[in-house]
C-alpha cells in the first residue's frame, strides 16, 4: 500500500456557543502520507489544525470526506484503524506520574496487549537508548519536563505502531533538552523506520526534522511542499539593502512598483530593505533603481531565510505571488 494515511475532502462545523451561527473550521482538507514519511501538520491558531488533528486521532467525526490509516477508514473502523497510531500529546497527558518510567512503559504496554516478560528487554534497549536506564525506577512526577517527554516518547516507540503523531515535542524545553528531543527524534525517524506526523509552533524542530510540510489556514490547506523547496524557493531571492538616508514614503512605493520589498529599518540616519528578486538579473535593475533616485548604497546582504519566515509568508498569501513570479 503506498499511503498509509489517506485523507480525501474532510469538512468540519460547529456550532457556536449561545448562538445559531455555524463555524465552518475545516473546509475539505485533503493530503497523502507515504510509508516512513516524516511530515510537519502546521497552522497559525484558530486555522483548523487542531481540529483536523483531532479528526485523525479519531477524537472528531467529520461531517464530510474519510480518513484512512493503513487503509482502514476510522469513521467505519475506529479502533482497528488506531491501533496503528501511537500519539505523544502536548505536555504531560501521556503518564502517570505516581507510577516510575519502567512502570509506565509496563502498563501502556499492557493497554496494546502485551505481556511484561514479551516487552522486558525492548524496555531496558529504549531506557538504555534514551539515556533513562539511570531513572527507571523513579515516579514521573519527580522528572524534568526533558525527561518526561523522553519517557512518552518511549511508551510510542514501545507500542511498535507504523504511525508516531507528535504534538509540540519541545514545548516547554529548554534549549539544550530541547535540542536532545531534536536529535532523538531525528534519530527515531532515521533507525526505526516510523512514518511521523509531527505538529509544532517550534520551526527550528521542524526544519530540522521534516521532509515535507503541510500548511493550513483558515480551514485549508494552502501549502503541501518539501521544506527544502520552500526554503531554496525563499532564500535565493531576498536580499538586504542598508542606505545611507531615510527612505520616504515614496521611494519606498516606487521599488515596490517593481519589486516585492519591505522596509526594515528607518532610524533616522540609514534604512534598511529587503528585496525580494526574482531573475538573478533583477538584483542589478534594483542597483539602478537606487542610482536612479540618488539612494547611495552602503551594504548589500544576502538575507538568510528559516523557515519560521517562510511559514509566516505562506500564512499571510505572499506563496502565491513568490511561486507565480518564478514560472
Amino acid at each position: 500500500m503506498e499511503y498509509i494515511i489517506d485523507i480525501q475532502g474532510i469538512k468540519k462545523s460547529y456550532k457556536k456557543r449561545k448562538s445559531k451561527e455555524i463555524i465552518q473550521a475545516v473546509k475539505g482538507v485533503s493530503f497523502q502520507v507515504k510509508r516512513g514519511e516524516v511530515v510537519g501538520l502546521l497552522g497559525p491558531n484558530g486555522a483548523g489544525k487542531t481540529t483536523t488533528i483531532k479528526m485523525m486521532c479519531g477524537l472528531l467525526l467529520p461531517n464530510e470526506g474519510t480518513i484512512k490509516i493503513n487503509g482502514i477508514d476510522i469513521g467505519k473502523q475506529r479502533l482497528k484503524a488506531l491501533r496503528h497510531i501511537s500519539t505523544v500529546l502536548e505536555g504531560n497527558r501521556n503518564l502517570y506520574w505516581r507510577l516510575t518510567v519502567r512502570e509506565n512503559l509496563e502498563y501502556f504496554s499492557g493497554n496494546r496487549g502485551l505481556s511484561k516478560k514479551a516487552v522486558s528487554a525492548q524496555i531496558d534497549e529504549l531506557l538504555e537508548r534514551l539515556n533513562l536506564t539511570h531513572k527507571a525506577n523513579e515516579m514521573v512526577n519527580s522528572l524534568s519536563r526533558g525527561m518526561q517527554q523522553k519517557v512518552s516518547i518511549a511508551v510510542a516507540l514501545l507500542s511498535n505502531t507504523e504511525i508516531i503523531f507528535l504534538d509540540e515535542p519541545t514545548l516547554g524545553l529548554d534549549i539544550e533538552t530541547s535540542y536532545e528531543v531534536r536529535k532523538l527524534l531525528k534519530d527515531i525517524a532515521k533507525e526505526y523506520n516510523k512514518t511521523i506526523l509531527l505538529s509544532s509552533h517550534d520551526m527550528p524542530v521542524v526544519q530540522e526534522i521534516c521532509e515535507r510540510v503541510i500548511i493550513i489556514n483558515e480551514g485549508r490547506i494552502v501549502s503541501d511542499e518539501r521544506v527544502s523547496d520552500l526554503l531554496e524557493l525563499f532564500d535565493t531571492k531576498a536580499y538586504s539593502f542598508t542606505v545611507n538616508s531615510v527612505l520616504s514614503d515614496k521611494n519606498l512605493k516606487e521599488i515596490q512598483n517593481h519589486f516585492m520589498a519591505e522596509l526594515e529599518l528607518n532610524d533616522g540616519m540609514q534604512s534598511v530593505i529587503t528585496v525580494t528578486i526574482t531573475h538573478s538579473e533583477d538584483f542589478y535593475k534594483v542597483i539602478n533603481l537606487f542610482e536612479e533616485m540618488n539612494i547611495e548604497i552602503d551594504k548589500v546582504d544576502r538575507s538568510i531565510i528559516d523557515f519560521e519566515q517562510v511559514f509566516l509568508k505562506i500564512v499571510k498569501g505572499e506563496m502565491k505571488r513568490e511561486i507565480a513570479a518564478t514560472v
